[in-house]
């Protein structure tokens, strides 16, 4: 949705240009200089102002983003609201629900349910900050405006695994499509991924694991995890038992939000359902979870 900034212009940028206070000093991409240009607006003193025109302390800079509403089926769907704020929408994201619409899921996507949530909106554009495989749940970050999408975010994941996972570990394999499968991922092919753990409790049976992910391959945790010899509880299409959990139990616990430029330094936190810890008992009281 369109956003319009003012800022002062500090002493550091005295005497720089504005591409170097749009980049050095606001810290964001040349992507969001060049839609600044063409899909915006940037005014200096309420006149037009360049890239390379130099600035002066004290100036004051408007920059303004504009949207182009999207062209989305809105399906009436109720999102869990975790936090929100004028750039930022972060849901609960539930099991069975894609992010975007996909084969046997075309209108009962996040998508759809977000295009809903902002039917009022007349220009909402659909900007997951991340992607969520269909039965991962947890905090799943939106951002309304294109000045959003620059934030830096640092997610957590917990998953319950099986059998005693190592206390902590560096995962470092490569992973891509398996040979003759278009879902199904393998470690030892494609391109790098490196998956950082910790074992937070284990009842003997099950461990409960949180994650840092360096990389962002699809379903890097799943695979990394089976490769190890121990996948995550209910995941049947990488070698996980249901007899417990009938999906993967894994989810996306929490969410750091960094975007100084929208003042905004904020973690949201989205802990494990009461009806999965009652699946876990022991498990989850041996972390204090």
């Amino acid at each position: 949705m369109t956003r319009t900034i003012s800022l002062v212009v500090d002493e550091q940028a005295d005497g720089h240009d504005l591409r170097y206070f749009v980049r050095r000093r606001l810290g964001l991409s040349a992507r969001i200089l060049t839609a600044l240009k063409y899909e915006g607006a940037m005014l200096r003193n309420g006149r037009p102002v360049r890239s390379i025109d130099i600035l002066q302390a004290g100036d004051v800079l408007t920059f303004s983003l504009f949207d182009v509403q999207g062209d989305y089926t809105p399906v009436e769907a109720p999102l869990a609201v975790l936090w929100e704020n004028e750039d930022f929408l972060v849901i609960d994201k539930p099991a069975g629900m894609p992010v975007h619409p996909s084969p046997g899921h075309d209108c009962d996507s996040v998508l759809n349910a977000a295009a809903w949530y902002f039917r009022d909106a007349a220009d909402f554009v659909f900007r997951p900050l991340y992607r969520l495989d269909r039965d991962t749940t947890g905090a799943l970050v939106l951002a309304k405006n294109k000045f959003a999408t620059a934030a830096v975010l640092d997610k957590t994941y917990t998953a319950v695994c099986e059998g005693i996972v190592p206390e902590n570990g560096v995962v470092d394999m490569p992973i891509g499509l398996k040979p003759g499968h278009t879902v199904e991922r393998c470690v030892g092919v494609g391109a790098r991924a490196v998956t950082v753990y910790r074992r937070l409790a284990t009842d003997g049976i099950h461990s409960l694991v949180s994650f840092q992910l360096e990389t962002g391959r699809t379903h890097q945790i799943r695979v990394h995890m089976a490769s190890l010899g121990h996948p995550v509880a209910g995941d049947d299409l990488y070698g996980g038992c249901r007899d417990t959990a009938d999906r993967q139990v894994l989810r996306c616990t929490s969410v750091h939000i960094s975007c100084p430029l929208l003042r905004v330094n904020r973690t949201i936190r989205a802990d494990f359902p009461n009806t999965c810890k009652q699946l876990f008992p022991a498990l989850f009281s041996a972390s204090g979870a």
